[in-house]
């Protein structure tokens, strides 16, 4: 026998089931988002008040004598215990994370059906892979466990193995694999199992009853008896209890494929009120989804935060950087920025945190293109510009569709993934137009279409050229309708010499404005 415990057997050469089981399952989905608890001893409470019981206890607490069933009272003689409320919905995030992380290493997986515990709820989490033919990629037996230990312990979760060329083999000792992980060579399957309780089958109250009768304690001493006196008694439920205890019960595996879905969520016993207590709570959240994104080399491309309000209704802010994210500390500044600029209107009660996957883009310059600001740095710093003057007063200007002049909107800053191509040197002079923002109010002295001259700021200048008027309107449809007609005017005044400008007149308002100056 070798150090693997194979009998000299090429792992290679057989199917390879490997069963994943989670223990105190409810208490490690709670626990994975909030380590600061990891080294408390934790209980998990499930049931309706005041007739809550004990359904799940980290080792900690069952260090301390904790075990499930106990109620609250008996709680009271216990000093130092953290007590959590049991969360559908974080079981429900935790499964999908475990399902993402076991399907990198093949998509060949299935979630094995466990019976309920008193809150109607499993309390352990069981999943089987079929690793057959992921030698070359992963390494055979010890070594491949060694790699889906590493890629759960990521997660925060606690995994108990055992691997076997048979699924039920591997399912029914995964639950004694507590301290190293067991593997089963191909014929040895009936020898390993043969030291188990009858309850690692879980027979049904007519067969458990029946056996015990019988004196049955093992799964050796099930396997002994003869198929034929079984099946008479027992029937064809009694001859699968002998395949199983003899690890020769055949099962055809039916993959489930989990979608790929960022989210995560987190109940709270009490309204959180302070938005620095938020944001030690967002910061566990964030490491799982960009643990679980940089599991398949993406990014987070957007976050959208949903807060479950006390009183009712919901809070939700999305944030859609420049660029896909991979950093922790850039997301948990955008978020703060975010969230002290639009803060809830009430205590939040729970906490959800979704994103939408991206590539891990990097921007490619030209060699002679100019530097651009970096795309992480720069979005914390539009952040930060918008909480002080507002969010529609910060980011790339846009002209719209419309002939009305300096006319433009305002949208979110988009980093460019290509430089702009560099245009050809001109060497003709251009005349510069300076926009006046807000226009200046003028007095015209005009007869006709003829301007003679106007007052600037109590200055009288002479009109000497002027071509207009040009006429333009629009949106004539609504109640922004404007209309006014445009002149290009040479002025001169003897103290400040000639002024070129723009001079407008609004035909709907009748008054005169400076618009421009020509340089």
């Amino acid at each position: 026998m070798d150090q693997r415990g194979h009998m000299g057997v090429d792992e290679a050469t057989f199917p390879l089931f490997v069963c994943a089981y989670v223990p105190e399952f409810p208490a490690q989905a709670l626990l994975r988002l909030r380590p600061e608890l990891a080294r408390s001893p934790v209980v998990v409470l499930a049931g309706d008040p005041p007739l809550q019981q004990v359904c799940s206890t980290n080792a900690r607490a069952a260090g301390l004598g904790v075990v499930p069933g106990m109620t609250l009272a008996e709680l009271d003689s216990f000093t130092g215990l953290a007590l959590l409320r049991r969360s559908e919905a974080e079981e429900r995030s935790a499964r999908a994370a475990l399902l993402e992380a076991l399907a990198a290493f093949t998509p060949r997986l299935e979630v094995q059906p466990l019976a309920p515990s008193s809150a109607n709820m499993p309390t352990v989490f069981m999943v089987v892979l079929d690793m057959a033919g992921t030698g070359r990629l992963f390494g055979t037996g010890l070594e491949a466990i060694a790699r889906l230990s590493r890629a759960l312990a990521a997660l925060r979760v606690f995994t108990q193995f055992a691997a076997s060329a048979n699924l039920h083999t591997a399912v029914c000792l995964a639950p004694s694999a507590r301290k190293t992980p067991c593997l089963v060579p191909p014929g040895q399957e009936r020898q390993r199992l043969g030291r188990l309780p009858l309850s690692a089958l879980h027979p049904t109250a007519r067969q458990e009853e029946a056996l015990a009768l019988w004196g049955l304690r093992t799964l050796g001493e099930l396997a002994d008896l003869p198929e034929e006196q079984l099946i008479v008694r027992l029937g064809q439920g009694g001859k699968r209890l002998r395949l199983l205890a003899r690890g020769e019960y055949p099962h055809l595996l039916v993959p489930e494929e989990p979608a790929f879905t960022l989210e995560e969520f987190l109940a709270f016993d009490e309204p959180v009120e302070l938005l620095d207590s938020l944001l030690f709570l967002l910061g566990p959240m964030l490491d799982q989804l960009l643990e679980r994104a940089g599991q398949r080399a993406l990014a987070l491309a957007s976050v959208t935060v949903t807060l479950g309000l006390d009183g009712g209704g919901e809070h939700r802010r999305m944030l859609k950087p420049a660029l896909p994210v991979a950093q922790r500390e850039v997301l948990l500044k955008l978020l703060h920025l975010d969230l002290q600029a639009h803060p809830p209107s009430a205590g939040v009660l729970s906490l959800r945190v979704g994103a939408e996957p991206g590539d891990q883009s990097k921007v490619q310059l030209g060699l002679f293109a100019p530097q651009l600001p970096e795309a992480l740095r720069l979005d914390v710093t539009l952040a930060r510009i918008a909480s002080l003057v507002g969010e529609d007063r910060v980011g790339s200007p846009r002209l719209t569709d419309t002939h009305a002049s300096d006319s433009f909107t305002m949208e979110r800053f988009v980093v460019p993934q290509a430089p702009p191509p560099a245009r050809a040197a001109r060497t003709s002079v251009k005349t510069t137009l300076r926009r006046c923002r807000p226009p200046v109010e003028v007095s015209v002295q005009h007869e006709g279409g003829r301007l003679f001259a106007f007052s600037l700021r109590g200055k009288r200048y002479a009109v000497q050229q002027a071509y207009g008027p040009w006429r333009r309107s629009g949106e004539w449809w609504s109640a922004n309708i404007w209309s006014r007609e445009e002149w290009d005017v040479h002025a001169v005044r003897e103290a400040d010499g000639a002024l070129n400008c723009v001079l407008t007149h609004d035909l709907l308002r009748h008054h005169w404005q400076l618009e421009a100056l020509y340089d």
